[in-house]
C-alpha cells in the first residue's frame, strides 16, 4: 500500500511540474518590430495577440499586407498572430507554431527554445530559412 501511495504522489508531482513547466512561456512581450503581444494558454496549446504597436511600421493599425484581401481592414491590435505552440517535454521547447508576420503579410513556423529572466529566445523559419530572435519580457 506504502508502494501506491507513494508512486502516486511522484506521478502527481513530475505531472504539476510539467505544467508548471509549460505554462512558463505565458506573458507579456516586446518583438524586435515593435509589436507587444500577450501569449496565453488556449486549448492546452499555447497562441498570442497582440496588445500594443508602439509605432509599429509608421503607424500601421490594420492589416493590409495580409494575403487575403479581406483582411485588409482588420485592425492589428488584438489580433491572434501566434497558434498551435505545444510544449515538448523532452526538449523543453514549445514547437510546432505558426507567426503571422504582419509586416510581410507571411506566415512563419515558430519555435521557441529558452526562457531566460528578462528575455525567451525564438526561431521563426519558412523553408529552409531561419532566424533566431529574441524577444523581451514586459
Amino acid at each position: 500500500m506504502k508502494i501506491i501511495t507513494i508512486t502516486t504522489i511522484i506521478l502527481l508531482i513530475t505531472l504539476i511540474t510539467n505544467a508548471q513547466q509549460a505554462d512558463n512561456i505565458v506573458g507579456n512581450y516586446h518583438l524586435p518590430n515593435k509589436l507587444d503581444i500577450q501569449i496565453y494558454k488556449y486549448n492546452n496549446k499555447y497562441q498570442g495577440k497582440i496588445i500594443a504597436l508602439n509605432g509599429y511600421e509608421d503607424g500601421q493599425i490594420k492589416d493590409f499586407k495580409n494575403p487575403d484581401k479581406s483582411k485588409h481592414k482588420d485592425l492589428l491590435l488584438g489580433k491572434i498572430i501566434i497558434k498551435g505552440l505545444e510544449f515538448n517535454e523532452d526538449d523543453k521547447q514549445w514547437v510546432n507554431g505558426e507567426m503571422y508576420g504582419p509586416e510581410k503579410g507571411m506566415i512563419f513556423n515558430l519555435k521557441i527554445v529558452e526562457i531566460r529572466e528578462t528575455e525567451i529566445e525564438v526561431v521563426g523559419s519558412k523553408y529552409i530559412f531561419w532566424h533566431t530572435l529574441n524577444w523581451k519580457k514586459l
